[in-house]
């Protein structure tokens, strides 16, 4: 198999949660470009079917849309159901879906930690758990990627989010503990630490517009990366090219980590 077959992902499924904006929109672009068939997994399913739809017009592959709450095992199996009815199969987990809540660690409420541990962190848990049993019972050997954050690494300051960060941390240590147990079956995953990422909502934000130019002063690039400048490093972990890659996290964010 030549270098650029290696990255195809023809005849392959992906499921991507928090799927229909932001970093999981543009992952599932890139999944769709190399030829996968994609499953956008989102708790709004509206804009979920309007990105399977895109997708599926632009790539010509196969597509569906779930309203998926991965803090739900049910909303969960729900979702592997839909894809063994409608593809057969699945290759790939994305498990990205995420929040943020910005509040001093004196005052968060319970309520307000637990939320973003339960989808942050058990909600990854959750979805790769699915993922890892089906793979296991088909015998696939596929590739699971976890989104963890460049706030597994540091502490970002100014804004406070200590629920955030001790989810993140914990998404890493989650993957490396996954890929060991599952190393046996042929399975790979994987996370990535993104920096800060230009979304739109991140755009849109009137909490986090007054960031960006804080944070962009911070960065040795001085910019936020962009959704798109994600998809090479989730299609390579996706792909056959990173046959022997699996614990690792790899993070993206323009060296802002490096000091």
């Amino acid at each position: 198999m030549d270098m650029v077959e290696k990255f195809r992902l023809t005849g392959r499924t992906a499921f991507i949660t928090g799927g229909a904006r932001g970093i999981g929109k543009a992952v599932a672009e890139g999944f769709a470009s190399a030829g996968a068939s994609v499953v956008i997994a989102d708790v709004d399913i509206d804009e979920a079917s309007k990105t399977a739809a895109a997708l599926g017009s632009q790539y010509g592959v196969g597509t569906l849309a779930t309203r998926t709450d991965v803090t739900s095992q049910e909303s969960v199996n729900d979702l592997i159901s839909a894809i063994d009815e409608r593809f057969g199969r699945l290759d790939i987990a994305f498990c990205n879906a995420g929040i943020c809540i910005n509040e001093k660690a004196e005052d968060m409420t319970l309520e307000q930690w637990s939320r973003v541990i339960g989808i942050n962190l058990t909600g990854v848990f959750i979805t790769a758990q699915a993922a890892g049993r089906y793979m296991i019972a088909k015998g696939t050997r596929g590739s699971i990627i976890n989104t963890a954050s460049m706030s597994a690494h540091i502490v970002n300051v100014p804004q406070p989010q200590c629920a955030y960060n001790a989810s993140k941390a914990g998404v890493i240590q989650l993957t490396k503990s996954l890929a060991v147990e599952w190393a046996p079956h042929g399975i790979r995953v994987n996370s990535i630490s993104p920096g800060y990422i230009g979304t739109e909502l991140v755009k849109a934000s009137p909490t986090l517009i007054p960031l960006i130019k804080t944070w962009n002063d911070m960065a040795p690039m001085h910019r936020l990366g962009e959704p798109e400048e994600l998809q090479s490093v989730t299609l390579y972990l996706a792909s056959d090219a990173s046959s022997f890659t699996t614990g690792s996290d790899v993070v993206v964010d323009g060296a802002f980590t490096c000091f």
